[in-house]
């Protein structure tokens, strides 16, 4: 999979990618990631990318001219499945966008800054809008990095163990059981004896059981 980030302030982003299960997607080459300046792409002095939006009003707007520049170079080289502007008034991102998002082939992930970005740009070039929450944050990086984590841990060959995605919590509209590891005993507190039997088919139904008690009781509303 390819994915690629337009960004005014791209090294808020590059360590994030060169780390952990990223990392290791990236060299056993499951996954690309390339992060892009806006600030290449516009015509202005200075690299200004913003401006004070028409009609008045407090806070500065990215400009249309080096956002469409900067999308219509890089689709010169890659057709993209989905062009993604990262907004708190997008859809809420959750694990079935992931599992859905997981499934193409390559992505653009546009990163806001300011009060937002030209509507134009949103009416005429953006697929998809996500946000990540119903909260305002200074720009577009921090939500573009959680969906390639979320995304790139679900594509076949990244985690060591496949199955571990699938018993993740929100797959399944469930929150994932509770685990354990050794000691099997610490301070008195003990394992549930039925992890420690050896029937796996008896464990898979006691963590399914538990998975819906847990749902009920922190998310009900995944259940309605």
């Amino acid at each position: 999979m390819k994915i690629d980030i337009i960004s005014v302030v791209p090294q808020l982003m590059e360590s994030f990618f060169a780390h952990s299960i990223l990392k290791r997607a990236k060299e056993k080459g499951l996954l690309e990631v390339n992060i892009f300046n806006l600030r290449d792409y516009t015509n202005y002095k200075h690299g200004q990318v913003d401006d004070y939006q028409f009609g008045g009003g407090a806070g500065l707007v990215m400009m249309i001219e080096p956002l469409v520049n900067a999308i219509e170079s890089l689709q010169k080289d890659t057709k993209y499945d989905e062009v993604i502007f990262l907004t708190p008034d997008g859809e809420k991102f959750n694990q079935k966008t992931a599992n859905t998002l997981s499934l193409k082939n390559s992505l653009l992930l546009i990163c806001g800054h300011y009060k937002g970005i030209d509507q134009r740009v949103r009416d005429h070039f953006i697929t998809k809008e996500i946000s990540i929450g119903d909260y305002v944050l200074s720009g577009g990086e921090l939500g573009a990095a959680v969906l390639v984590d979320a995304i790139g841990r679900l594509l076949p060959g990244v985690l060591n163990d496949e199955t571990s995605a699938l018993m993740d919590s929100f797959q399944d509209n469930l929150l994932a059981p509770p685990v354990y590891t050794r000691p099997e005993e610490f301070r008195g507190w003990k394992v549930p004896e039925i992890l420690m039997s050896g029937n796996h088919s008896k464990i898979e139904e006691w963590r399914h059981e538990q998975s819906i008690e847990r749902t009920k009781e922190k998310r009900p509303d995944l259940l309605d």
